[in-house]
């Protein structure tokens, strides 16, 4: 193996991963859901119950 490949191998065993910012997008996207739930939630409960009552009869 050369010199190149040896490095490279090195670099990438010594990869632990980077948990903070793991955990940073983790919780930035469950404030993202929470946000658009809240905004798009009331809506989305109207549209649901129209087609509802239109399958109904109602």
């Amino acid at each position: 193996m050369t010199t190149r490949g040896i490095r490279l191998l090195k670099k990438f065993a010594d990869d632990r991963g980077d948990v903070p910012g793991w955990v940073l997008i983790t919780l930035m996207t469950a404030a993202l859901v929470i946000l658009i739930w809240a905004l798009a939630g009331p809506a989305l409960s109207d549209i649901f119950q129209n087609a509802i009552d239109k399958v109904s009869g109602i």
